[in-house]
């Protein structure tokens, strides 16, 4: 099979489940979905866009401002699709062993807390609260705790609430 071939096949293949992703969250059968719910998709094809892109993509934050058409969704994909700045949970393992001083898997529990504070799309500190106590380890004697665990609780839970929503 060419090259062409398999692409198109790929292309077929994602377009599909971006429909059925999309389909989900289509409450009344009509190929249109809340735009607060386009996160949500994107999430649930495995793409991780920052809250600012899915505004920028024409995501609303309340429920009732706008609604989106199936075929105003199926660019939104490809072009997030190709969007280079959004991470997984291996990037963000990464970004957590800048913290890894000793290289042993653990970083102080303050760090971590102050990156979910003041880094990227940072978390109010109530948020930042409730994801610590749900998701992090008890620390260690001097304030460590491992760091790949609180993520895959996190990535774990981030995808369950995107799922129950």
């Amino acid at each position: 099979m060419c090259d062409a071939s398999k692409k198109s096949e790929q292309g077929s293949a994602r377009r599909i489940e971006a429909e059925f992703a999309f389909s989900i969250y289509d409450s009344d059968g009509t190929n249109v979905i809340d735009a607060v719910d386009l996160g949500n998709v994107l999430r649930a094809l495995n793409l991780n866009p920052t809250n600012a892109t899915i505004e920028k993509l024409g995501g609303t934050k309340k429920k009732g401002e706008k609604k989106m058409k199936l075929d105003e969704f199926l660019p939104i994909f490809s072009q997030c699709k190709k969007d280079k700045e959004q991470g997984c949970y291996e990037d963000f393992l990464e970004c957590l062993k800048l913290y890894d001083k000793q290289e042993n898997g653990m970083m102080l529990s303050a760090e971590l807390s102050h990156t979910l504070l003041s880094l990227g799309e940072r978390l109010a500190d109530p948020e930042c609260e409730q994801v610590l106590k749900d998701c992090m380890d008890p620390e260690d004697e001097d304030g460590f705790i491992p760091y790949a665990p609180f993520l895959r609780r996190l990535c774990e839970r981030a995808a369950a609430t995107d799922d129950n929503e």
